[in-house]
């Protein structure tokens, strides 16, 4: 940290928390959903229904969060312009995110059925998990127009500062998809195939939500649209130069995600299920602690497009300081209340017994994990982007591939265990990144 920077005051906090608290909150609200999509299903008589929605729901996370740099890379880019007071570049950012996410949403429903039959047959889950898991892709397929394009709202609305339009956002969606799935579950008698049509449904109406407030904060908006720099592929450039980076690394993680999700479907249908039960324990972890990362993103984007390095500094301390007070508490809280959270997610005996085996798993997350989560923000909002596809590919290549490989004898155990080496090598090697390009200064180069 630079020598010269100041202990954070007061304004500074309550500019973190009041960046970080709506993210928080509509972060949680997006691995809520999948704890109501695990209880439903959880509670019907055949796991096979809870292992199609966990191999389905992983199968999307790897096409739809490849293309996280919709958020990402929109997030940092308009936080700068944000701080410059370029509103014209602001506007412009928004309409190429869209245009990306829309066009490569419709390639994804396009090409539906090949890829989804390929990612099914390396998967290899059991017969009945295949069928069911087939129908469910089959329908999510159709949401991918809408979930680019949300991606890239998110980004805009965060890199604006206005997390709290993206709380109502996805608060108001989630609710949604939680209600349709009681109701095509419960109310008409579907499986996973209900599942994935209240996704579908909740992803529409998000994108028509996340537009209706996109023209309402334009209209308070000083400038115009720059048409021309939307039809000329040589106007993307700057974007898609900083989200490359950014599309490899997420596709790394995501990869690993798959790779675990298949490892525990060839150790059968119990041991999948009870790690897709403790999956959504990890995304609502990592989910709330990008609390803080969101906030960090935002806050160094707009102070370092004003060139203020003090105010630079200040809101990594600020953010370091509550990263490791929250850390902490989701510890305590699932030390203490995993096993009975486990319990209301399912009444399926085998399932319980394993998920409570390998829970301590969870609780020692939120402390591996926070470093890494963190350091994609202050890299995201710099965009420093390189790097996080640099250090991505030590964890995963160098340290998670081949703990896997030594740990195969300890069973789930180790799969675990690979997993969360991957977190304490992703923040360890970022932190190495951040101490050389904090030596030279690097973070008010001109990298464009």
């Amino acid at each position: 940290m630079n020598s010269n920077a100041r202990w954070p005051d007061r304004a500074t906090h309550r500019r973190v928390w009041a960046l970080a608290w709506p993210m928080m909150l509509s972060n949680i609200t997006v691995p809520l959903l999948g704890l109501v999509d695990t209880a439903v299903i959880g509670h019907l008589p055949d796991p096979h229904h809870l292992g199609a929605v966990a191999v389905g729901s992983m199968i999307f996370s790897i096409l739809y969060w490849a293309f996280g740099f919709l958020r990402m890379g929109t997030t940092g880019m308009v936080a700068q312009a944000c701080g410059r007071n370029d509103s014209e570049r602001i506007r412009t950012l928004l309409g190429q995110s869209l245009v990306l996410g829309a066009g490569i949403g419709l390639v994804i429903l396009l090409l539906r059925t090949p890829l989804t039959a390929l990612a099914l047959q390396l998967m290899e889950p059991e017969p009945l998990v295949l069928a069911s898991a087939a129908e469910y892709t089959a329908i999510r397929a159709f949401g991918a127009p809408a979930v680019l394009c949300n991606f890239a709202l998110l980004g805009w609305f965060v890199g604006n500062q206005n997390t709290r339009i993206a709380l109502i956002l996805l608060t108001s969606t989630n609710l949604l998809n939680m209600l349709l799935d009681l109701l095509f579950v419960f109310g008409f008698g579907m499986a996973a195939d209900g599942v994935a049509l209240a996704t579908v449904c909740a992803e529409y109406f998000s994108l028509a939500l996340g537009l209706w407030f996109c023209r309402r904060l334009l209209g308070k908006m000083p400038g115009h649209w720059a048409w021309q720099q939307l039809r000329r592929l040589s106007d993307y450039r700057e974007l898609i130069s900083v989200n490359r980076y950014l599309f490899v690394r997420t596709l790394l993680l995501l990869m690993t995600f798959a790779f675990f999700t298949a490892q525990g479907a060839q150790q059968g249908t119990t041991i999948l299920s009870a790690n897709a039960v403790l999956l959504n324990f990890l995304l609502l972890i990592s989910n709330a602690l990008d609390g803080f990362a969101h906030a960090t993103e935002a806050l160094t984007g707009k102070v370092l497009g004003q060139r203020r390095r003090q105010g630079f500094y200040q809101v990594l301390i600020c953010a370091t300081l509550w990263s490791a007070v929250s850390a902490v508490l989701l510890t305590l809280a699932f030390w203490l209340g995993g096993e009975p959270i486990i319990y209301l997610l399912t009444d399926i005996p085998d399932v319980r017994e394993a998920a409570v085996r390998y829970l301590p798993w969870i609780i020692l997350l939120p402390l591996i994990g926070t470093w890494s989560f963190l350091l994609d923000g202050i890299f995201i909002g710099t965009t420093q982007v390189k790097v996080m596809q640099n250090t991505m590919l030590v964890s995963v290549l160098l340290v998670f591939m081949p703990v896997w490989w030594l740990s195969q004898s300890l069973g789930n155990h180790g799969l675990w265990l690979a997993f969360m080496s991957l977190f304490a090598a992703r923040g360890l090697s970022g932190a190495w990144v951040f101490w050389r390009l904090n030596r030279r200064d690097a973070w008010f180069e001109d990298r464009r």
